[in-house]
C-alpha cells in the first residue's frame, strides 16, 4: 500500500526543522561577537585586578601570604586541584607565573594566538586562585568558571589580531597569492608541547583526570588541524575538524548562558528567603558599613531614602528571579539585561567592588543582541579613525600642509568603518 500524502508531509514537518538545526549547530559557531565580547571583558578584568594588585602579589599568593605554601600543598594534595605555583617554592618561579598571567590575559584580550593563549590564560588563572582560596570572592569564581569556557570557545573569529591575520591571509588567497607561513605558531605548539609532556609524566597536572585529557586533545586536536590545514585544505578530515570546533563552541557557548542564568536563579531565591529582603531593606545595610563605601557621602545620600531603598532592594530580587524566564522573549529579556547591568554597575561605584562587576558583566554579555554589538563596533572603531586622523593632522612634518576639510571627508565617504575594534 503506498504512503498517503499527508504522512509524508508529516515526516518532512519533523525532519526538515530537525534538519536546519542540525545544521545551524554544526556548519558555523554561533554568537561569534558575543563570545568575543566575553573574552575582552573576563582578560580585562583578570588582566586590571593582577596590575592593581601588583604591590600586593606576594602576601594574595606569593611567600607572604597568610595562607603558606605548605599549607596550601597539603589542601591541593588532598582536593587534586592544579597550580603551577606547587612547582617550587621559590619566589623567582612565582614572579614567573604572575607575569605569565599578567601577559596571556593581555594577549588573550587582543586576540592574538588565541588557541594558546587562552590555555596560558587558565593555566595562570587556575594556579593563583588555587593556590590561595581564601582570597577571592564572587567574581573571582566567575573568572575561574570562564577561563575554563573560553578554551574552548571559538571566540576569536572578530575582533581580534586573530581575525585581522585571516583577512589578510584570505585577501592574499583571492589575488591568487600564498598565506603567509605560520612560523610563530609552529613555535608556540612545540613549547607548549614540551611543557605538557614532563608536566604529565611528573603529575604535575592535579589530581584530575580531566585536566591533563583537556590539555592533550586541544594540543593534538591543534596540530592536527594545522596539518590538515597545511597539507590537505581540501579533505574531508578538514570539514570534520570544523564541525567537532563548532559543536565545541556552541555547546560552551550554552554552558555560559545556562551558568548565568544558574548564577542569577539562585541568588535570586536565596533572597526571597532573606526577612531583610522580604521587607524591603536589605539594600541599606551594606550603605552604612564603612568597608563597602568608597563614596561615603553617594552611599549616604542613597541610604537616606526609605522609597529608593526598597524599590532597589524588590527591583534587584525581581530581576534576578525573572532573568531566566525572560530568555524566551526577546525585548523582555534585553530589559531585564539592561538592569542586571546597571545593577553591576551601581554595585562598583556604592560598594566599591569594581572586578565583581565587571567579571559579571562581562559574563552577561553573552545574552547581548547582535545589531547592538554592531552598532558598538561601528562606533568604536569610527571614533578610532578620527582619532588618528587627527592626531595624523597635528603631527605633521615641517613644510607638510595640514589637511584640508575636504581631504579629512573624502575618505570616510568610502568603505563602511567595518566591524572591528582592533583589526
Amino acid at each position: 500500500m503506498r504512503p498517503t500524502a499527508p504522512a509524508r508531509g508529516g515526516v518532512a514537518t519533523v525532519g526538515l526543522p530537525l534538519a536546519h538545526a542540525v545544521q545551524r549547530v554544526t556548519a558555523s559557531p554561533l554568537g561569534a561577537y558575543q563570545s568575543a565580547v566575553v573574552r575582552i571583558g573576563v582578560s580585562a578584568t583578570c588582566l586590571l585586578f593582577l596590575l592593581r594588585e601588583v604591590p600586593h602579589r606576594h602576601e594574595l599568593y606569593g611567600p607572604d601570604s597568610p595562607w603558606g605554601w605548605d599549607m596550601a600543598r597539603r589542601l591541593i594534595t588532598n582536593n587534586g586541584s592544579f597550580t603551577l605555583l606547587m612547582w617550587s617554592d621559590s619566589a623567582f618561579w612565582f614572579e614567573t607565573v604572575y607575569a605569565l598571567t599578567l601577559v596571556s590575559a593581555a594577549l588573550l584580550m587582543a586576540g592574538w594566538r588565541t588557541r594558546a593563549t587562552s590555555v596560558l590564560f587558565m593555566a595562570g588563572v587556575l594556579s593563583l586562585q588555587n593556590r590561595s582560596i581564601f582570597m577571592g570572592d564572587g567574581g573571582d569564581n566567575v573568572i575561574h568558571l570562564m577561563a575554563v569556557y573560553l578554551v574552548l570557545t571559538r571566540c576569536s573569529r572578530v575582533w581580534s589580531l586573530d581575525a585581522r591575520r585571516a583577512a589578510r591571509d584570505a585577501a592574499r588567497l583571492a589575488e591568487g597569492g600564498r598565506a603567509a607561513r605560520d612560523l610563530t605558531g609552529r613555535a608556540l605548539w612545540a613549547v607548549l608541547g614540551c611543557v605538557l609532556l614532563p608536566a604529565t609524566l611528573l603529575g604535575g597536572l592535579g589530581g584530575t583526570w580531566w585536566l591533563p585529557s583537556l590539555m592533550w586533545v586541544l594540543w593534538l586536536g591543534n596540530g592536527a588541524w594545522w596539518a590538515v590545514k597545511r597539507y590537505a585544505p581540501g579533505h574531508e578530515l578538514r570539514a570534520l575538524f570544523d564541525v567537532l570546533a563548532n559543536l565545541a563552541h556552541n555547546a560552551t557557548l550554552a554552558v555560559i548562558m545556562a551558568e548565568v542564568c544558574l548564577i542569577y536563579a539562585t541568588a535570586g531565591w536565596y533572597k526571597v528567603q532573606g526577612s531583610r529582603w522580604q521587607d524591603g531593606t536589605a539594600i541599606y545595610y551594606p550603605l552604612k558599613l564603612d568597608y563597602f563605601a568608597p563614596w561615603p557621602g553617594l552611599s549616604g545620600l542613597v541610604a537616606s531614602s526609605a522609597l529608593v531603598i526598597m524599590v532597589l532592594t524588590y527591583l534587584t530580587v525581581i530581576a534576578q528571579v525573572a532573568f531566566p524566564f525572560t530568555l524566551f522573549n526577546r525585548r523582555v529579556k534585553n530589559v531585564l539585561l539592561v538592569l542586571m547591568i546597571g545593577e553591576h554597575a551601581g554595585i562598583s561605584v556604592l560598594l566599591g567592588l569594581p572586578f565583581f562587576s565587571m567579571a559579571m558583566i562581562a559574563a552577561d554579555a553573552v545574552f547581548l543582541p547582535t545589531a547592538f554589538l554592531l552598532w558598538l563596533g561601528n562606533r568604536v572603531t569610527l571614533g578610532r579613525q578620527r582619532l588618528f586622523s587627527r592626531t595624523a593632522g597635528r603631527l605633521r612634518l615641517p613644510g607638510q600642509r595640514r589637511a584640508e576639510r575636504k581631504d579629512e571627508e573624502a575618505p570616510r565617504g568610502g568603505g563602511g568603518p567595518g566591524h572591528t575594534l582592533v583589526g
